[in-house]
C-alpha cells in the first residue's frame, strides 16, 4: 500500500491550515470593527467559498492560474514554471475553501467577547497589540481552536477544488480523496475502503482531541464541586 496520498493530504491540510489560521484571524478582526453595512458586504464576499461548490472554486483557480490564465502566463514567462497540476496548487485551493470556516468561527468569537475587558486593558496603558494578543486571543481560544480543527478536517477531505487544480498523479499530486475516487473508477473497492477507513480514523482522532481539550478547559475554568453560572 502506497502511503503517499496520506502524506500528501496531511502536508496540504497542515500548510493550508496555517495560512487559514492567520488569514481568518486577520479578516475577522478587521471586519468585526467595520460599520454594519460594509461588514455585511464583506462578510458575503469572504463567506462565498463556503456556499460555492468546490468544483466552481477550482474552475476559477484553473482559469486564473492555468497556463492560459493571466497569472499562469506571467509565472510561465518569468520563471518558466507552472502553478497548476502540482501539489502546491492544492494548498491554495484548500486555503480558499477552508478560509470561511475559520473566518466565521473566529468572527463570532470576537463579537461575543466582552469588550469591557479590551477597554480595561487600554485604560491601563497597554498597547493595542498587547490587548489583542494577551486579552482577546486567550479569551477567544475556544473559537480559535474550533475554527482551526474545522479547517484542518475540511482540508483533509477536500476533493473538488484540489482535483481541478492538481489532478491525480500517483506519487506527485495524489491525495486520499482523489485516490479513493480513482480506485472506485478502477473497480478496486477493497483498497478504496482502506483509504476511506484511514480518513475516518484521522477525522475521528482530530475531533476526539478537540473534545478532550474543551473538556479539560472547562475543568480548569470550573473546578470540581463549583456551580456553573
Amino acid at each position: 500500500m502506497d502511503w503517499f496520498p496520506l502524506y500528501n493530504s496531511l502536508r496540504i491540510a497542515l500548510i493550508s491550515t496555517v495560512f487559514t489560521f492567520f488569514l481568518g484571524i486577520f479578516a475577522a478582526w478587521c471586519v468585526a470593527k467595520l460599520p454594519s453595512g460594509l461588514k455585511g458586504l464583506l462578510d458575503c464576499v469572504l463567506t462565498l467559498p463556503l456556499v460555492l461548490p468546490p468544483t466552481v472554486v477550482g474552475f476559477f483557480l484553473l482559469k486564473l492560474l492555468g497556463p492560459k490564465g493571466p497569472v499562469g502566463q506571467l509565472i510561465t514567462a518569468w520563471w518558466d514554471t507552472k502553478l497548476t497540476m502540482t501539489w502546491q496548487a492544492s494548498i491554495l485551493a484548500v486555503t480558499i475553501v477552508t478560509f470561511p470556516l475559520m473566518y466565521r468561527t473566529v468572527r463570532g468569537a470576537f463579537e461575543s467577547f466582552d469588550k469591557n475587558l479590551l477597554y480595561a486593558g487600554k485604560t491601563l496603558g497597554r498597547s493595542n497589540a498587547w490587548v489583542f494578543w494577551r486579552v482577546l486571543m486567550p479569551g477567544c481560544r475556544q473559537g480559535l481552536m474550533a475554527g482551526t480543527v474545522l479547517a484542518f478536517a475540511r482540508g483533509l477531505g477536500e476533493y473538488g477544488a484540489t482535483s481541478m487544480v492538481s489532478g491525480y498523479t500517483p506519487g506527485r499530486t495524489a491525495t486520499i480523496s482523489t485516490t479513493v475516487y480513482q480506485l472506485w473508477r478502477e473497480g478496486n473497492d477493497a483498497l478504496a475502503y482502506q483509504w476511506v477507513g484511514v480518513n475516518l480514523l484521522i477525522s475521528f482522532a482530530v475531533l476526539l482531541a478537540i473534545n478532550l481539550l474543551e473538556r479539560r478547559e472547562k475543568t480548569v475554568k470550573w473546578p470540581a464541586g463549583s456551580p456553573e453560572v
